[in-house]
């Protein structure tokens, strides 16, 4: 019997992957596609920087994975009733111990990127991968967590968006431009609604564990309203950019998403609990489609 159980226990690479979140991962991967696309443009591609933007931003996204799985097991975030993906801490896959030193570790191969970056991009990078680092640490961890008082959406969009777009910018540029600080805002918008699905979805057990993230303070019909106004904003931000010359007008082969919105749409307005697990992936995937086709219309 004892052979049999252990044949069906997960492998310890299997459990670290489903703490990775691997779906998460086109929300780290997006904004960099984009930075390097509008750099491209400008004639200030570099594929070394680039690709270190890339793997930075991967790494910082997995760490901060791991932060949260960690530290919403040690404040109750997450018990048995959770809605979302496995978390490996809560589930008893890993020990708390065990995801605090992954974390630790991958943080450090995130340094350890970010110093190249430092070589090339100055200090300036050096200051936007510690922010990040501390930022991703302080979602859930520390004595005041970002995502437990209401400000994670804004946390999402300063560094999924902003950060992540510009920084991968300037390691390539050195400088930056009006051009990548407004092709930031849309990359940030749709980053925050994935975690406006998150939140929505979790919204009665954020409630009960004392978890104020914005869904909780606005309400479901308040999210409902955020993730449409986010929504709308992303695709008028490529629309204003053409006259004010600040991108050709093939960006607007951002458009050519928008059949994915219809059940995104209706999903938000109508679907609860575990259901809004697909409408989270949806929005993923949407806004790694939208930058691709972003992306394509910068560079063509």
């Amino acid at each position: 019997m004892t052979h049999k159980s252990s044949d069906t226990q997960p492998s310890k690479l299997s459990i670290w992957l489903l703490a990775s979140r691997p779906k998460t991962l086109p929300a780290a991967a997006a904004p960099v596609v984009v930075g390097a696309a509008v750099a491209w443009h400008d004639g200030v591609f570099s594929l070394w920087p680039a690709l270190a933007a890339l793997l930075g931003a991967l790494l910082l996204q997995i760490g901060a994975n791991f932060a949260n799985d960690v530290y919403d097991f040690k404040k109750g975030a997450d018990t048995g009733e959770s809605l979302g993906p496995t978390r490996v801490t809560q589930a008893g896959l890993l020990s708390p111990k065990e995801v605090e030193t992954g974390m630790w570790l991958t943080f450090a191969l995130a340094a350890i990127v970010g110093i190249y970056l430092l070589i090339v991009g100055g200090w300036v990078v050096a200051v936007i991968g510690l922010a990040s680092i501390v930022a991703a640490i302080a979602y859930t961890g520390g004595p005041y967590p970002l995502g437990y008082n209401g400000l994670g959406d804004i946390f999402v969009f300063i560094f999924f968006g902003l950060a992540a777009v510009v920084g991968t910018y300037f390691v390539q540029a050195h400088t930056t431009s009006a051009t990548v600080w407004w092709a930031a805002v849309p990359m940030g918008l749709l980053a925050t609604n994935i975690l406006v699905v998150n939140n929505l979805r979790d919204v009665e057990n954020d409630r009960a564990a004392g978890k104020r993230t914005l869904a909780v303070r606005l309400g479901k019909d308040g999210a409902r309203m955020e993730y449409v106004v986010l929504l709308m904003i992303s695709y008028g931000i490529p629309t204003l950019m053409i006259p004010l010359g600040l991108a050709p007008s093939a960006v607007m082969l951002t458009w050519l998403s928008l059949p994915l919105i219809k059940k995104l749409w209706r999903d938000i307005f109508h679907a609860e609990g575990r259901a809004l697990n697909a409408t989270l992936a949806g929005t993923a995937q949407l806004e790694l489609v939208f930058a691709l086709l972003f992306a394509v219309g910068m560079v063509l």
